[in-house]
């Protein structure tokens, strides 16, 4: 975290060591593996509680997460408020409306019908919660001092994907949904104009009837993601 006049590098033992042995990494490797492949993206949510402390450990977990030059340029602000989220909804429903009636290109279209998508988003106001994700442009010191954050989309995206694990481990699930612009998401939220809302996740426990689209199941093998050099 950036502070006025910390400019010296200062280094420290390393506090935590977690390595193991290369059978027992392996294994535990492949145990992430198999949690992390029943994970899904849920649009129907079953109207139960999810306690605040477990929502907030999950965004702990993603504040855990490296960034450039360790400025940490994220803030999730979590909602429960069902006032918030009904224009929450409202909001991206418009925007969905524009998005297909025209603002998006065929190609898209037909790229998104296999998930199953539309206008209508239900799940932003049944999710018990939603979490905005704001990525800081620039920060300020106490005293107002403007500086700069580096590499923020990578950074927030590294954060983000820490707290949809950290939400899956915990048993909950989520959706990722981008606003485009959804502008008043800073203000209703107390944010300053340095960030800007960049995703939304609804979060809770998925409905007795929740379904995925089938075309998700597909995930591209790993000789198509992984090259290896010897």
């Amino acid at each position: 975290m950036y502070r006025k006049g910390e400019v010296s590098y200062q280094p420290i033992p390393l506090p935590d060591r977690v390595q193991m042995p290369e059978a027992e990494a392996l294994a535990a490797s492949k145990t992430f593996l198999a949690q992390m492949k029943t994970r899904h993206s849920v649009r129907q949510y079953a109207p139960r509680d999810v306690p605040e402390a477990l929502i907030t450990t999950c965004i702990a977990a993603a504040g855990s997460a490296p960034s450039g030059a360790n400025h940490q340029p994220w803030f999730f602000a979590a909602i429960s408020n069902p006032e918030m989220k009904a224009r929450i909804r409202a909001a991206a429903e418009d925007e969905e409306r524009e998005f297909y009636a025209g603002g998006a290109g065929d190609e898209w279209l037909a790229a998104l019908e296999p998930i199953g998508t539309g206008v209508s988003k239900p799940h932003l106001t049944e999710a018990p919660w939603l979490i905005v994700v704001f990525a800081q442009r620039w920060g300020e010191t106490e005293d107002g001092t403007r500086y700069k954050n580096y590499y923020v989309p990578e950074s927030v995206g590294i954060a983000v994907g820490f707290l949809i694990a950290a939400i899956h481990h915990a048993g909950l699930v989520c959706l990722e949904h981008t606003p485009n612009p959804m502008k008043f998401l800073g203000e209703m939220c107390g944010r300053p104009a340095s960030e800007k809302a960049m995703m939304i996740l609804p979060v809770g426990y998925p409905s007795d009837d929740a379904t995925v689209p089938a075309v998700a199941k597909r995930k591209k093998p790993l000789e198509q993601i992984c090259t290896v050099f010897r």
